[in-house]
């Protein structure tokens, strides 16, 4: 399988890092680049080739993959002094990031100027789901780049075309991220007032989740990184600050009203405030455990 064709991936940290295995793992040869040099050497080790810039990469490969943690980063490395366009081979751009439809708009016209095509397609399922190729891969894109990126994103995960206009994937994915932080955000809120009652947080999940109240955080997110006291889910309150921004900002643009989505807004912006923006986004019920005075904690079985 080593006979498949060369591609570039700009971003090979936390999520960038193991999607890139998984396309080592599938037969392609990759030119990588990060600014974090030690994200690289795992993937240089397994034969990836190690660019020095955006524009590098962009001259080494016809697609060129990014996964970048902010819009204003996304637009550096796509379209600024050393970004991918500027590479003499790179024809299609695949962003894997969650930048939003705004930049995703930006993204697909200044790679336009130069023939390249924008391929908007953020990624849900997080750095598990990175790893086990299971995550929703969201795409908009011309049909024709579809077909040929296609083979591409399924090592990633089950693909999802949204249709040609660019952003739309990246709406998809800001839905998607608005409601899994405003579940986490409730379900804090509703475990810290069970505990505060008397009730075993354990038991409490299990009834929930039992019922109609189950979601993404109460089936997920509590028992793997919450109850256990170790916070460690794998997700920045920095990042999902950032995405639900980016949501609201958004829909109010649009003209609907996110009355809801501007408290789960406000309470990451809290969390952030706290326990900074590198913390785990799952802190979030940490900050419930103290306006409450109680701890959200199951005891081992």
């Amino acid at each position: 399988m080593n006979d498949k064709e060369l591609l570039g991936f700009v971003g090979v940290g936390r999520m960038g890092g193991p999607m890139s295995s998984r396309l080592l793992d599938a037969g392609y040869q990759l030119c990588v680049f990060d600014t974090n040099a030690d994200a690289v050497k795992p993937l240089a080790a397994r034969g990836a080739r190690v660019a020095g810039s955006p524009a590098e990469v962009g001259a080494a490969a016809k697609i060129v993959l990014m996964s970048l943690p902010t819009p204003n980063i996304v637009q550096s490395v796509a379209l600024g002094d050393q970004g991918i366009r500027h590479g003499s081979a790179v024809r299609t751009v695949i962003d894997l990031s969650t930048s939003g439809p705004g930049m995703a708009g930006v993204v697909a016209r200044g790679l336009a100027e130069k023939n390249i095509t924008s391929v908007d397609s953020p990624v849900s399922g997080g750095v598990a789901g990175a790893k086990a190729g299971t995550l929703a891969v969201m795409v908009s894109c011309p049909r024709q780049a579809f077909d040929e990126v296609e083979p591409i994103l399924k090592n990633l995960g089950r693909i999802f075309f949204t249709g040609e206009k660019p952003g739309l994937a990246q709406t998809a994915k800001l839905a998607n991220n608005l409601l899994a932080a405003a579940a986490l955000v409730v379900s804090s809120e509703a475990l810290a007032m069970g505990v505060k009652a008397g009730l075993d947080p354990q038991v409490l999940i299990d009834i929930i989740n039992a019922g109609s109240g189950r979601n993404s955080a109460t089936q997920d997110k509590f028992p793997r990184s919450i109850l256990n006291g170790k916070f460690d889910f794998g997700f920045a309150t920095g990042l999902s600050y950032k995405d639900v921004r980016l949501c609201v900002d958004e829909a109010e643009s649009m003209g609907v009203p996110m009355v809801v989505g501007a408290a789960v807004r406000q309470m990451l912006a809290v969390t952030q405030a706290k326990y900074g923006a590198s913390s785990d986004f799952t802190c979030i019920a940490k900050v419930l455990e103290e306006w409450a005075g109680v701890e959200i904690r199951s005891q081992p079985k």
